[in-house]
């Protein structure tokens, strides 16, 4: 069976993402013992109903295996331009063999261009191998995050 791509919203995802972000929180976050996976589903519904949010997925058919998800705004620094920021960005380990990813992300770029979106900024965790599929899609290193725990 082949991979599908397809924008989708919140009422149509939001059950089927959910184990999705537990994989990936368990793969990926830092101090879980401290900070829980809890989604302000609020906030992103808020998000869509604005235009902001943006959900991007892969499918095997019916099953979700990935997930690409972006907020849209000005910058604050650059008022003239619409700028999308990834949210979250995963594709179950089993897909990340081949083209599924860059086509998830290429998907996403064409939707987000077409709907005024001049800059598209994907903050991941450093992976050698999301670097290299980042940096063969054209885009640029810009910048290290840094993180540290202040509470408990």
């Amino acid at each position: 069976m082949s991979i599908t791509y397809q924008q989708e919203f919140l009422l149509t995802v939001e059950k089927d993402i959910k184990p999705l972000l537990e994989e990936h929180w368990l793969e990926v976050a830092t101090n879980k013992q401290a900070i829980k996976l809890n989604p302000d589903w609020e906030a992103y519904h808020t998000l869509e109903d604005q235009g902001m949010l943006h959900i991007f997925t892969a499918r095997e058919g019916e099953t979700l295996v990935g997930y690409f998800v972006t907020i849209s705004r000005k910058h604050i620094h650059y008022k003239d331009h619409l700028f999308a920021a990834n949210d979250v960005i995963y594709l179950k380990p089993e897909y990340r063999k081949g083209f599924a990813g860059a086509r998830l992300i290429k998907y996403a770029e064409k939707f987000l261009k077409e709907d005024g979106v001049s800059v598209l900024v994907i903050n991941t965790k450093r992976n050698k191998p999301f670097d290299k599929l980042l940096l063969w899609l054209k885009y640029k290193h810009i910048e290290n995050v840094y993180s540290k725990l202040l509470g408990d």
